[in-house]
């Protein structure tokens, strides 16, 4: 990936050169000149992009653009050779557990252990990020039904793909993210499965940044 590409309207001034670490931001995403080595290969060329906080935003792009690559940073799994990426107002390489506990990642290939069910799956991640029992359960129902899950007893290991991709979304909710980052979250699924998921993600509008 390089070049520039914003979701401002034309007549919004844009932001300065780089993020401010711990400056209040109304970017959900700020890419400033952002690039990534592998060796001499560069699969990040300066990119510049900003997302406002509560869009949807779809990040397109081959095979090979880099589009991981940029999700991989911004979600603090990799270091940017050059430039600079921020989440919510802050610098990913300086973002505290505080921040990253806003923010939600679906992998493109979503990992899940099959003898769980849908239901003990999101209970399980939810008491990873420590939420009060009463909490949990009202997003565990919340999520299940937002995923078309509800009632379904079957375990993980047994769901179609598109049920798993759902799943998945709402394994990245629930943690309430201000930010959710998804990784071609459509990826192999037959257009029944791909309407599904795309349903899910436009029912999220208003609620939080998607990216």
């Amino acid at each position: 990936v390089s070049g520039s590409i914003s979701t401002a309207p034309p007549q919004t001034p844009t932001p300065g050169p780089s993020p401010v670490p711990g400056a209040p931001s109304p970017m959900a995403v700020e890419l400033r000149g952002l690039t990534k080595l592998y060796g001499r290969h560069a699969a990040l060329d300066g990119v510049d992009l900003t997302v406002p906080a509560g869009a949807i935003f779809g990040f397109l792009g081959p095979n090979g653009a880099g589009k991981t690559t940029t999700l991989r940073i911004l979600g603090g799994l990799a270091r940017p050779s050059a430039g600079s990426a921020a989440v919510l107002g802050h610098d990913v390489q300086r973002a505290t557990n505080e921040v990253r506990s806003q923010v939600g990642f679906l992998p493109d290939v979503p990992g899940f252990y099959p003898w769980m069910t849908a239901p003990e799956f999101l209970r399980f991640a939810g008491r990873l990020f420590g939420l009060e029992p009463q909490t949990l359960e009202a997003r565990v129902a919340a999520l299940l039904d937002l995923a078309g899950l509800r009632g379904v007893e079957a375990r993980v290991g047994t769901f179609s793909r598109g049920m798993k991709q759902r799943l998945g979304v709402a394994q990245a909710l629930i943690n309430a993210p201000r930010l959710l980052l998804l990784d071609e979250p459509t990826s192999a699924l037959d257009p029944i499965g791909r309407k599904e998921v795309l349903d899910m993600i436009a029912a999220l509008a208003g609620r939080t940044t998607v990216f």
